[in-house]
Formats: structure tokens, sequence, C-alpha cells
């Protein structure tokens, strides 16, 4: 029994998501479109709603590649023999724990068993060919997923050679991804192949918000009657696509607004090449859907509000995005007069403006600190979520080593066991046959930060020199793909100011906002640090921790009345030891008079010491060994 869908045309609001993925419609050769936004913002809702209004594809029934007619993939034997039909376009989701085979296909076991050869079972890009490939939470998406989506989205063309396989077969597809920010970004090189980007927040006007839940709640009363009471205007829509996509072979875009589109790109210091590419398809597609066979300045400036901010050349931790007042100064130079469109949305930009007001509230800046510092960390861990940090043997993704033989094995190494049965001269695999995949991996790690924001620390240098050496660190974790979790300690206590996530922006946005002065907690922060790492452990998939600590060590705030705060430092630092968890100090002491605190501190924790100024050397490269159970 399918779900049912949300109708796209009741969705309410979200005018740039809902143009987004019509104009992906129009033209899948557009690439795609990401959605980006906090939760419960219609993404999921939107992306789904748009296969129900897509004009249908002619298709041969039962065929597994989706091909066109006239042109069968050489592996298909059903459109050799069926007549193909009008079909719905296929909406395929890709899991988050899929498996290489499943996306890629693989050999068909039960026909390799009866006798019938090599056979290939097509996975779920097959399936999604001329159709919709949707990835909920595609920031998440294991690395070797993200490989194999890069390899195809650029050939259009899906390639297996495994298992005595060798086969090729077409698979386009307009890929749509949601992604919540706080979960972690994007790589920039499977952000560059979507081609549009969305920003989607929920609305703040009451009466929008209140239409939402009144749609909502009908929708899950009765699916079957909402859909209904929508669909004239489904329809409507489904007719709007279908001419606009018989227009687009049409519409034209002369040489001056080509010009124009590499101006642009330029201009915003964009380096792919894809942009010009993208930003003129985006045009077209712009004009088609609203019938006109021309694209205008108006389609231009629409169009680059989706195609340009996610492929601007950023500094680690900027966020994505568009001045739109340089954008109608760049068409109004380029092609005057200006278009009253453009004019009218330069109302609000003196209201966009006035933040830039804000760093007037920020403590200290951080200062540039050369480049980001390189950590390793050598630690037999447990494989948890995908990194580029830990080296993990058997893990259960990654390149495969070998297959051993494996009676309950977690994953089958399919070309392995038939040969075993092969040999035995059996039909019939048994569990004698049965071998392990071995694979070799790598491992993201949590990175737990410890910052000294207390008033010893108040030397405006010094503590602008601190969190530029913070965000050094961090621009080496959000490179690896780690978590990432900070403690900071002013006054009389700490507080975790974030907890573990994979978001370094989050990071990198609480340290600039951290204020200074006070005391020095320090024994509450290491206190918080080793809850934290035990709540981190009770988690469902653990992470190979290293904690960094940037302390000059100078403690004069105890954790129970009458305490020696430097004693019950050490004694907290001997139980971050005792779990073995590899650590990092950075000595932050300045002056002639210094006490070596930090460096007792650092031989308590068993960790390495270092001074800002070392961190900020442009050639370090860490390694941190961990301390691995006897």
């Amino acid at each position: 029994m399918s779900t049912p869908i949300f109708p796209f045309a009741a969705i309410v609001g979200q005018q740039q998501l809902r143009a987004a993925l019509m104009l992906c419609a129009v033209d899948p050769s557009i690439g795609g479109v990401l959605i980006r936004g906090d939760k419960g913002t219609a993404k999921s809702t939107a992306a789904r709603a748009l296969a129900a209004v897509l004009p249908a594809i002619d298709r041969t029934p039962g065929c597994a590649f989706n091909c066109p007619p006239g042109k069968a993939c050489e592996h298909c034997a059903v459109c050799a023999s069926g007549a193909p039909v009008p079909s719905p376009v296929p909406f395929v989701t890709l899991p988050l724990g899929a498996t290489e085979d499943r996306v890629l296909g693989s050999l068909d076991i039960g026909q390799a068993l009866q006798g019938g050869g090599r056979t290939f079972q097509p996975g779920l890009l097959a399936g999604a060919h001329r159709g919709l490939l949707y990835i909920d939470e595609v920031n998440l998406l294991a690395d070797h997923l993200v490989d194999v989506l890069l390899d195809v989205a650029a050939m259009g063309v899906n390639s297996v050679q495994r298992e005595g396989l060798a086969v090729a077969h077409p698979a386009r597809f307009t890929l749509v991804g949601t992604m919540n920010l706080e979960e972690g970004d994007l790589r920039p090189q499977l952000l560059d192949r979507f081609g549009l980007m969305v920003e989607v927040t929920a609305p703040r006007d009451k009466a929008e918000r209140a239409e939402v839940v009144r749609r909502r709640i009908a929708f899950e009363a009765d699916p079957a009657g909402f859909t209904a009471r929508w669909h004239e205007e489904q329809e409507a829509l489904r007719a709007r696509l279908a001419a606009a996509q018989a227009l687009l072979p049409q519409v034209r875009l002369d040489d001056a607004m080509l010009d124009l589109i590499s101006h642009l790109c330029c201009e915003f210091d964009v380096a792919s090449l894809r942009a010009d590419i993208v930003l003129h398809k985006t045009a077209r597609a712009l004009a088609a859907l609203d019938g006109r066979s021309e694209v205008t300045p108006a389609d231009l400036r629409a169009a680059s509000q989706l195609v340009l901010p996610h492929r601007r050349r950023r500094k680690p931790f900027e966020q994505p995005g568009l001045d739109d007042d340089k954008l109608d100064q760049l068409l109004r130079d380029a092609m005057p007069p200006a278009p009253p469109e453009n004019d009218a949305g330069t109302e609000g930009d003196d209201d966009q403006a006035a933040p830039q007001g804000g760093e007037e509230e920020q403590v200290f800046a951080a200062t540039a600190s050369g480049a980001a510092p390189r950590i390793a960390v050598e630690a037999d861990a447990a494989f948890g979520a995908a990194g580029r940090r830990s080296a993990v043997d058997r893990a259960p993704r990654g390149h495969a080593l070998r297959a051993v033989p494996n009676e309950q094995p977690s994953a089958i190494a399919i070309g392995a066991t038939l040969r075993s049965a092969a040999l035995r001269g059996g039909t019939n695999v048994t569990r004698a046959d049965l071998h392990q995949q071995v694979r070799a991996g790598t491992s993201a790690n949590l990175i737990l930060f410890v910052v000294d924001a207390s008033g010893s620390m108040a030397a405006q240098r010094r503590m602008e020199a601190l969190k530029g050496a913070v965000l050094n660190l961090l621009t080496d974790a959000y490179q690896r793909r780690d978590q990432v979790a900070v403690v900071a300690f002013r006054g009389q206590q700490a507080e975790l100011l974030l907890a573990p996530t994979r978001s370094v922006d989050l990071a990198e946005q609480r340290l600039r906002e951290l204020p200074t002065g006070g005391r020095t907690p320090l024994p509450h922060a290491l206190q918080l640090a080793l809850e934290a790492l035990a709540r981190a452990d009770a988690g469902g998939t653990p992470l190979p921790p290293l904690l960094v600590v940037l302390t000059d060590g100078r403690a004069n705030v105890p954790l129970a009345a009458g305490g020696d705060p430097w004693r019950e430092a050490l004694a907290l630092a001997q139980e971050l030891a005792a779990r073995r968890t590899p650590a990092l100090v950075i000595d932050t002491e300045q002056g002639y008079l210094r006490l070596g605190r930090a460096a007792q501190l650092a031989e308590a924790l068993g960790a390495d010491c270092l001074t800002l100024e070392e961190l900020s050397a442009d050639s370090l490269a860490l390694t941190v060994r961990a301390r691995l159970a006897q």
C-alpha cells in the first residue's frame, strides 16, 4: 500500500523552494536542488510532492533501467519484447545506510546459483534514471556513497566492475537533497553537483503558520479527500510544467546575456564553470515556466539567487549567501536602464545591512593564525561515523581488503562465497561457503574543546590569538568531518557551550561570541568534560574522542567550598587520563613570570603540551597518541 503524498499545490508559502523544484522539472539537466533549512520546514514534503505533478514518461512496464522508447539498454531484456506506455516519473529514495551493491547494482545471486551465469541485478541508480533521486539528510551520506554519486553525476553513466561483471548503463537523474545545517555541511564536490540551492525557514507570519497546520491536519485526517480537493490545481500545475518542457527548446538567450552571466560569476568569485552553465539553463527554464521565449534580466536575477550562493569561494565557516544589493548594481551597470523588478528588489537593503554593526558586541575577534594544523589520532577505536581522521580496520564501509571464511558474516563477500560453492561442486550455498568481506575505512572523531575565557586570559591580543588558534583547529575538524563540542569556563563555573555536533559552523559562531572575564573555574570545566565524554560513550555510535584544553592553568575557583582548585584540577585530569582519552593541552600563559601550570596539567592528562605560538606555526602537524588498554 503506497503512502499518501501531500499535494504539491497545497504547500503554503515557500515560493523559492517550489520554484526551484519546478525548474528542475522543466529542465532535468540543471542538476537538481539542495534544500537547506531547519527541522519541520516542509523540505521532505515538497521534494516528495514534486513527483506527483511531473508529466508522465513513456516506459515499458517491468523495465528496471527505465529505458526511453527506442533506446533500450543493452542489458535490458524487457524493452525488446514490450511496448512503452505512459508511466509516473520514478522517485527513488537513497537510504543513508545503503550499501554500494544496493546503489550501483550487483551480481544476481539467485540466477547464479540456478546456473544462469553472471547476471546483473540493477541497483537504485538504474531505477532513478529519467526520474528523481531523493536523499534525506544528504550531508550525513557516507563518503563511499558520495564518491559513487560524484562519478555517476559527472558521466551520466553507471559503470559496475565487480564480481566478474562489467556493466554500464545510463543513469541520468534529478538529484534532490535535504539537509539541516546543524548536522554538518556538505562536501564541496557534492555541493557543486547540485544545480540549485534553497534556504528554507519556518514562516514568521501567524496566519501563514496557522494555514500550514490547518492543511496538514486536514490531510492526515482524510488523505484521499484532501488530495481530491486539490486535484484541479494539481492538474493545472502538471499542464504548466508540460507546456514549459515543450517551450524550453525555443527559449532564446542572446550573447549579451551570456556575457552578463560570465560577468556575474567572475564578480561573485565563483570558481566552478558549472555555475555559468547552470545559470544559463536556469534562466531559460524560468522564461519557459513563465511562458516566454526570451530570457530577461529579471530571469537572470532570480536564477543567480538559486545558482551562485553555494558556489562562491568561501572561507571556512563562512555561510553561503549572495549580496542582493551587489547583484542589483551589477545588473544595472551591465544593462541600463534597470528593470522595475530589480528596482523593487532593493527596498529591504537597508534592513539587511543593519546587522553588520553587530561586531561591536563581540569582546575579541580572532586573529589569523596561519594554516590549520593537521592532527592525526592513532587509536584502535571502534568504527563510528564516517570521517577522515582515524584509520579503522574491519570497518563496515570503505575499501575492500580481502575475504575470509565466516559462517556468520555481517557483510557477505558474494564473489568469494559463490566461488567456494562452485569449487565444492555444489549447486547451493552452505554455511561452510560463506565469506566475510573485510574492509578498511576511516572514522570521524569527537573533538571536545575546553576553552579558558577567564580574566587571566583577558589581555586583548592574547584572547584574539586563542580564538584564532581554536578556529584553526576547527578548520581541521571541518575538513575531516569530525563532531565537535565546546566547554567554556569563566566566572564561577563552566558551561557546555555546544553539545556534540557535526556542525563546526555552530562551534565557530559560539566561540566568536564568547565573552571574556572573571575567575578561572578549571576544575568545573574538567568535570563537565568528563560528563560530556561519558554521555557520548553512552550514545548509539560512540566516536573516538580527542580532548583539546586551552588554558594557562591558573585555577582559582574550587568545586567544593574550601577546596584547593589546583589539586581538584589535577585529580580530574588523572580521571580523564584513566579513560585513556587522547588529549592535547595548549598553554595560553603569557608574561615573563610563568608558573607552568598548563604543562603540569598536560602531564597529569598524559597529553602533549604546546604554546599558542607553536600551534600557530604554518607547518605544524600534530600526532596525538591514544593510551591503549593493556
